[in-house]
């Protein structure tokens, strides 16, 4: 069974994106390739808890069993050594990415306060879009009396684009509310 956001995007968005960026063949389009989710804890060196928790938290997010980042060099300043743990992630692709999008764009983004829109000026240069996210309580999966601390993630979200106006395109014609420069 296929994703609705991805039958959407081969029956509607592919000829509306051929139109406006003047490509024949649909193969040179750009689409999602994955879904970076990331939770940084500098916590983590005092509490080791805080790992768990936030490893417990991005797995129900993403339905996915996220990895555990390591420090990879020694600050003496953070008391930080190479190799210990200082962080989770876990990178979606497929049939997750798109139930994932979906869900971030249908669901957990109309349940901020005030949202007027998702900056335009979040692409990396190379179409890629960066999304932080204060509270991972937005998302309805996750149960209030269960966790022990308000986290943030960060969303990273990788296309095939070339260029930043392809990404916008792209994401704009798959539902993400983009605010307008």
């Amino acid at each position: 069974m296929t994703a609705r956001l991805k039958d959407e995007y081969l029956k509607q968005v592919v000829p509306e994106l051929q139109s406006r960026l003047g490509v024949k063949n649909a193969m040179q389009l750009p689409k999602l390739q994955k879904i970076v989710l990331s939770i940084g804890l500098g916590e983590a060196i005092q509490n080791a808890k805080a790992l768990e928790s936030a490893e417990r938290d991005l797995a129900t997010v993403s339905g996915q069993h996220p990895v555990i980042t390591r420090a990879k060099k020694s600050v003496a300043a953070f008391k930080l050594r190479s190799g210990m743990p200082i962080g989770v992630m876990v990178t979606l692709r497929g049939k997750r990415m798109y139930d994932f999008f979906d869900r971030l764009v249908n669901v957990v983004l109309p349940r901020f306060r005030d949202f007027r829109g998702l900056s335009p000026d979040s692409f990396d240069g190379r179409g890629n879009y960066n999304l932080g996210i204060r509270e991972q309580i937005v998302f309805p999966e996750i149960d209030y009396d269960k966790i022990d601390r308000v986290r943030g993630l960060q969303v990273t979200i990788i296309t095939t684009a070339k260029r930043d106006s392809e990404a916008r395109s792209l994401l704009e014609l798959m539902g993400m509310p983009l605010r307008k420069n």
